[in-house]
């Protein structure tokens, strides 16, 4: 029983042209609006622009005196000259910059730094195994990298590793902090615990409000916070300090507490104050839960220490490396974090180096091969290419016929293959007595049954010859002897180029060099026979004397003359 393929990991959907990959009921006309015929239906904004006026003069209608005055060439005192398009000469801000016709451009956000943290992306291990039942199956050669961009497309294809980076003496630069509850992932403690008091409060605390006198006065307005809305108070009344200071603390702690107070507002509402007047009305007890004896606790700060005492070791840890889930890493809590992820995520796809190393690893260990086409793209597929050589190897014929028609046809497809070597039979039609028409059914209130649609034509089987030739390219693919692609093109693996000889290096001998060398028979030869030596031209011998008899001593031999030179004539 053959196993069914994940229809959202196939690889032959994914490497479709992409005209192939658009709905065939795309509508291209479907954001067309038209064109309206009237110049009253037109927008003002869409009109064209008309000059008023001729080109480089003045006195048309619709302009402006050369002066910019109401008549006359004189500019009237204490205005400025207009600028490009009427709209003033340049300014300056309050940076001392100049900003052009007088426009103000915005400052662009500051954006604050990413933390040191590692970001890895790792295939799901089950779209892996998939892929590669795939490629097993097809036999084809897949490019890794654009397999890799096809599991980063969606986030349910692969999970993300963070893991902490280390500086001098193995020291963590930016730590890691774990949330048993829901495996969220955070850049410090006191952030980890003030989202689990505030998403789990009620795992561990229950709130209890007792009534109390409300502050007595007349109240006028109070203040609020600007940007999370929280009332706190009059700024006479005397906790007001204290709620202002706590709430810069629990979250915005980041911003300068200057800056924080110049954001809070005075609002003189009566809804307003009378929110503010109620909740002092009532005093907030927290009772303790899943604790051995019962414990109230009176105020928030009691809570948290609390909380750090008995909760912290078990609820929060430190880790060096933590995996999420594609889907989770994109709706991390901790803001600072999520973006590392986005950022990371866009290198990715602009390169996935990374990515597609850890593919390659993946697939090594179901038994894939990996190859390079054209000495740049990396592909992955069943085998490597190897190339036959069809004088030394025996072969059957019909393998030797798809090896000669893929080496004289390239870029040829599979279907043209078979079509080439096995055509398919002609049909011979032959003239029978029509049939007769089959009688339509008669439903009970005798009207015609509606015909029932005709059945659709079963795929032509294969022919013997066919078959044939599938069997032998299979075994062809798997060997690696011939290579399919991922867009069905056949090519055979060439033959490789012989390395080159490299030449052994003759040692240079000089004279000199032979009377450093060890007299001793038994040193260590080189590595390499040396080359033969030149022998030296050294002077022969003197002749021997003639006899006892003759007492004369016999002329000394004259010396070696030199090569260039000839020899000296005899006396």
């Amino acid at each position: 029983m053959s196993e069914k393929i994940d229809s959202d990991l196939n690889l032959d959907l994914h490497f479709l042209p992409s005209w192939a990959k658009e709905p065939s009921n795309r509508n291209l006309y479907a954001d067309f609006q038209g064109e309206s015929e009237g110049r009253g239906d037109r927008p003002r904004g869409d009109r064209p622009f008309r000059r008023q006026g001729p080109p480089g003069g003045g006195g048309g209608p619709g302009q402006r005196p050369p002066g910019g005055g109401g008549g006359g060439g004189r500019r009237p005192e204490g205005r400025r000259p207009d600028g490009p398009r009427g709209q003033g000469g340049p300014r300056r801000d309050d940076r001392g910059q100049v900003r052009p016709e007088g426009r103000f451009e915005p400052r662009a956000p500051r954006e604050e730094p990413l933390p040191d943290v590692n970001v890895n992306f790792r295939p799901e291990e089950k779209g892996v195994e998939s892929l590669a039942r795939q490629i097993k199956m097809t036999g084809r050669a897949y490019p890794l990298f654009e397999v890799a961009q096809m599991v980063l497309a969606k986030p349910e294809r692969h999970t993300v590793v963070f893991s902490v980076q280390k500086g001098e003496a193995n020291q963590i630069v930016q730590p890691l902090f774990v949330c048993a509850l829901d495996d969220s992932l955070w850049l410090s403690e006191a952030e980890a615990v003030e989202y689990v008091l505030n998403k789990h409060f009620e795992t561990f605390y229950q709130a209890e409000k007792t009534p109390v006198d409300p502050p007595k006065g007349t109240y006028t307005f109070v203040a609020q916070c600007g940007m999370s809305g929280i009332i706190l108070g009059p700024p006479n009344h005397h906790d007001y300090q204290n709620q202002l200071r706590k709430l810069h603390s629990e979250r915005f702690s980041r911003m300068p507490f200057d800056v924080y107070k110049s954001r809070v507002k005075i609002v003189r509402d009566e809804e307003t104050i009378k929110k503010w007047l109620e909740s002092l009305s009532f005093k907030t007890e927290y009772t303790c839960l899943n604790m051995p004896e019962p414990l109230r606790l009176g105020s928030r700060e009691e809570v948290v220490k609390h909380f750090r005492e008995n909760h912290l070791p078990v609820i929060i840890k430190q880790v060096e490396a933590h995996t999420l889930t594609g889907v989770a890493s994109r709706t991390m809590r901790c803001a600072p974090l999520q973006r590392l992820a986005r950022a990371a995520w866009e290198e990715q796809r602009r390169f996935p180096m990374q990515t597609a190393t850890v593919l390659s690893q993946q697939f090594a260990s179901h038994g894939l091969q990996f190859f390079k086409f054209h000495k740049n793209v990396t592909h992955v597929a069943i085998a490597r290419p190897h190339y036959l050589d069809m004088e030394a190897t025996p072969i059957s014929d019909g393998i030797k016929h798809i090896v000669d028609f893929i080496n004289s046809h390239p870029k040829c497809t599979r279907r043209q293959l078979i079509e080439a070597l096995a055509p398919a039979p002609t049909t011979v039609l032959v003239s029978h007595a029509p049939e007769a028409a089959p009688v339509a059914e008669v439903a009970a209130d005798g009207t015609p049954a509606p015909a029932a649609p005709p059945a659709p034509p079963a795929p032509a089987a294969p022919t013997p010859e066919a078959t044939v030739i599938i069997s032998d390219l299979h075994w062809l693919v798997h060997q690696g002897h011939v290579v399919e692609f991922a867009d069905g093109m056949l090519e055979t693996a060439k033959k490789p180029l012989p390395k080159p000889i490299k030449a052994a290096k003759t040692p240079v001998v000089t004279l000199e060099t032979l009377d450093d060398q060890p007299e001793n028979d038994s040193a260590p030869s080189a590595s390499y026979e040396p080359a033969p030596l030149p022998t030296p031209a050294l002077a022969p011998a003197p002749a021997a004397p003639v006899a006892e008899e003759a007492p004369v001593p016999a002329a000394p031999a004259p010396e070696p003359a030199a090569p260039d030179e000839p020899p000296p004539a005899s006396v």
